[in-house]
């Protein structure tokens, strides 16, 4: 296997350092509009490289396909990890497709609100674009795997593996994702610093979110009709996460699990809440109040720039965070419905990954790590021919169980980062 990175910053450095430990792959190249953090990123790799001389550092413009292109095709590529801001989705996507090489993102290409209706009806889903392109990878007989970062990712192996293996009826896939994580100051104080990506994470939290009700499709006798969008932070709850984390509140924003699993899993309801707070839902709402959440450019001083894209700039590289950061992150899938047995049941599958841990391991904060681990697991799969298919699909698509046990296996073995399945007790069965 010979894979290009393309995006060396927090997570693409992040799935260099981790695939260092692995020997599936016959050579990474790692690609960067900044040359410069392309050859950091491989630098940290190489020194840690179980077998020497796998690792390449390369510039391409990620926004131009036939560059893109042109780069797989120069280095011989199997695979093409994108590791980029999803704005880059569909030039990476389509790059692939020209040069035969198969595909992996964890975000998918952006959606479009719809312009009339936003709070009901649904315009462009997040990830249609590539979705309405699988008879072309069908035809070419290559693969595109979709949205296999964490959320969406890992919590997309959960719900196949609650369909296949805990649940005979699912009410509802509720992904939940938070964290007790701070970054401090040099004075020691807590700072507002994003963990992640802030252009994306504007991206998803300002756009209506999305909701699955399978009702509503039953109802129209279409399956699209069961997505519909709510107002952003809407319904806030608290969840009580796994210790360390504890009870966060969360709220709904738009994410691609919801618009993946019920391609594939069976559920009456499909939600993602994420964990986000009340000093960060203030800080979004006061960027979308001032308009520098858009992302179309304005003049200033005879010069083209994207508001977003200065707020990016303006913010601290998430990747640079891990010294300053303490805490744990918990990525997790909450289900409800009928167990195996006949009886109600509810669980909280999840994933807890502490910032001290995998800078000790790997160099790289929580995260940013949590994110990358995936999809260099679904690598090593596609790598073994475990995983294999063509056209575009999503996480759910494939077997669950040697994913989640490579994942948590110790090393050499697998990547040593168990996963975790709390029972709860169902809301039938505590209202009875």
């Amino acid at each position: 296997m010979r894979v290009v990175v393309v995006g060396s910053g927090g997570v693409g450095d992040a799935v260099a350092r981790i695939a260092a430990r692995r020997q599936f792959f016959e050579l990474l190249v790692v690609a960067d509009r900044d040359p410069g953090r392309a050859a950091r990123t491989v630098a940290a790799a190489a020194g840690r490289d179980v077998v020497g001389g796998r690792f390449v550092a390369a510039q391409v413009d990620a926004s131009d396909p036939a560059a893109v292109a042109a780069l797989l095709r120069e280095h011989r590529a199997t695979h093409v990890l994108n590791a980029v801001d999803p704005r880059f989705v569909m030039p990476v996507f389509d790059a692939a497709l020209a040069a035969g090489v198969d595909y992996l993102d964890m975000a998918m290409s952006l959606s479009t609100p719809h312009p009339d209706a936003p709070y009901e009806q649904v315009g462009v889903k997040l990830g249609d674009r590539q979705l309405a392109r699988a008879a072309d990878w069908e035809a070419a007989g290559r693969l595109a795997l979709l949205g296999i970062g964490v959320e969406p990712g890992l919590s997309d192996v959960f719900a196949r593996y609650a369909a296949d293996h805990l649940f005979d009826r699912i009410e509802e896939l509720g992904v939940r994702d938070g964290a007790n994580l701070v970054v401090r100051g040099e004075d020691g104080e807590p700072v507002f610093a994003p963990s992640f990506s802030i252009w994306t994470t504007i991206e998803e939290c300002l756009n209506p979110p999305v909701v699955y009700d399978a009702a509503r499709a039953r109802a129209a006798g279409d399956r699209d009709a069961g997505w519909h969008t709510v107002p952003p932070f809407h319904e806030p709850e608290v969840f009580d996460f796994p210790a360390p984390v504890g009870p966060v509140e969360c709220v709904h924003v738009e994410h691609e699990e919801v618009l993946l699993m019920p391609r594939w899993v069976d559920a009456e309801r499909v939600t993602f809440k994420y964990g986000l707070g009340e000093e960060f839902i203030g800080v979004l709402r006061t960027l979308h109040t001032l308009g520098l959440d858009s992302t179309v450019p304005v003049r200033v001083g005879g010069v083209e720039v994207s508001p977003r894209d200065v707020v990016a700039a303006v913010l601290p590289d998430p990747a640079t965070l891990g010294d300053r950061m303490s805490g744990s992150t918990c990525a997790g899938l909450l289900v409800t419905g009928t167990g195996k047995d006949g009886a109600p049941r509810e669980v909280y599958l999840h994933h807890l990954v502490d910032n001290a841990w995998s800078m000790a391991e790997y160099g790289a904060q929580c995260v940013v790590w949590q994110t990358a681990v995936n999809p260099v697991v679904a690598l090593e799969l596609l790598a073994q021919g475990t995983w294999s298919g063509t056209g575009v699909l999503g996480p759910e698509a494939f077997d669950a169980v040697p994913f989640l046990e490579l994942l948590a296996a110790p090393g050499p073995q697998g990547y040593g980062s168990p996963w975790g399945l709390d029972e709860r007790t169902p809301a039938v069965a505590a209202a009875g």
